[in-house]
């Protein structure tokens, strides 16, 4: 618990930073002459180096340690946003954002971290607390953003972020410990080495495997999501007035949202539904949200898709992961989340490019309904997933949803498996 606080800390004021400038960049981006198309590329540049970086930043941990690649990023990070800072065209933000990516290619290392340090049983559970740290750093960077703006204009968001990142990254080399001691034995006994190539290839071409399956499951709902969202301040400005002054706010309740499920209600439905279940769940939630964005005329219907689309994700994503990290040995779990970044890079590039390029000639709404399509097109594939748990981790969603059904006074009829793959 302790490595995992601290880790917790670390990924809370890296997302501030990260929170401060995303939504800026479209209000900045339009300033220096871009347009919706070109406003996706900037913000798929971010994901192009991410997913170029993601596998090999994965493998270094794997081989050397989670703790030294974490260290690293957060360096370069703090470089990208000084760039940003002091960008006054559209070629620096597009600098800035690949230089990002290149520090953000750790997420599948930070994600490995938590998973080393928790039991098969757990690790949904401490993936949605890492979810939710990383949400509440989301409800705070948008508004400190904003706030920054009026207190030193266009470059403060930009420096203060980078100065966050300094910070953390000094708070993580004098607290942060490594977790290679708790990946030498068991599970975690080394297998056959397996290179980055060959694992992408893997995943692309044996879809109807567990690893690869979720990891595709994975890569078009974060795309749908993280690729289409950045772009509904354009549609927010153009329907409902709300410009880079207020954005942050609208933000900061999509990101609070987030908090509150991880936080207070993911652990608890993870226990009633098992992850199978509760992936389907989030599919149909967040294919929900996404679709109400784009019918949006209203602050009303503005709050249920900002509602629905953090309880999509909340239940969708720490289910996936933590089902992935027991589907590949514990030697491979930081390359594999590496590669499931990968694809999800690769998502993220597709879905705000194909956003921009949908705005400007289809109409504000039409990339959001469309997203939502594609997400839900994924329920198919979650047929099998509870068939991914091992004999172990099946007991113990067995022990936890009786646990569950004791406490509320509940009867379980019907304990055996689902041959439809629910359980």
């Amino acid at each position: 618990m302790a490595r995992l606080l601290v880790l917790f800390v670390t990924a809370f004021v890296d997302m501030v930073g990260l929170a401060m400038v995303l939504p800026l960049l479209p209000y900045y981006a339009t300033n220096f002459g871009a347009n919706a198309a070109v406003v996706g590329l900037l913000i798929s540049a971010f994901s192009v180096a991410q997913l170029a970086s993601a596998p090999v930043w994965g493998r270094v941990s794997d081989r050397y340690g989670r703790r030294p690649a974490i260290l690293v990023g957060l360096g370069i990070t703090a470089v990208a946003y000084v760039i940003f800072a002091y960008a006054n065209s559209v070629t620096l933000l597009l600098l800035s954002r690949v230089v990002q990516g290149l520090g953000g290619g750790t997420i599948g290392v930070v994600q490995a971290y938590v998973t080393d340090a928790s039991p098969p049983a757990q690790r949904t559970k401490s993936l949605g607390w890492l979810s939710a740290v990383t949400s509440l750093g989301a409800v705070v960077g948008p508004a400190f953003g904003s706030f920054m703006i009026d207190l030193g204009g266009p470059a403060a968001p930009g420096l203060g972020a980078a100065a966050l990142s300094a910070l953390v990254a000094g708070f993580a080399w004098r607290f942060l410990r490594e977790s290679r001691e708790l990946r030498v034995s068991g599970t975690h006994a080394p297998v056959d080495p397996i290179t980055e190539r060959a694992a992408i290839w893997q995943v692309a071409t044996r879809w109807r495997e567990p690893a690869p399956r979720l990891i595709w499951i994975y890569a078009i709902a974060i795309g749908a999501f993280y690729g289409t969202v950045p772009t509904m301040p354009l549609l927010l400005d153009a329907r409902l007035g709300i410009t880079e002054r207020e954005v942050g706010y609208v933000i900061m309740y999509l990101g609070g949202m987030g908090v509150v499920v991880r936080s207070l209600v993911l652990g608890r439905m993870v226990d009633w539904l098992g992850e199978a279940r509760l992936s389907r769940l989030g599919i149909v939630l967040l294919a929900a949200g996404l679709a109400t964005v784009s019918v949006t005329h209203a602050v009303p219907v503005l709050l249920v898709a900002l509602t629905l689309m953090p309880l999509g994700t909340a239940f969708l994503f720490p289910c996936i992961t933590g089902l992935l990290s027991r589907v590949v040995p514990g030697s491979q779990r930081g390359l594999y989340m590496g590669v499931q970044h990968t694809f999800g890079g690769v998502s993220r590039v597709v879905f705000p490019v194909g956003a921009g390029v949908l705005m400007d000639h289809f109409g504000l709404g039409v990339p959001f309904w469309i997203s939502g399509a594609l997400v839900l097109a994924m329920l198919p594939l979650t047929g099998a997933l509870a068939g991914y748990l091992t004999g172990d981790a099946r007991a113990a969603v067995a022990a936890r949803r009786l646990s569950a059904a004791d406490l509320s006074g509940e009867i379980l009829l019907d304990p055996s498996p689902d041959p439809a793959g629910d359980r």
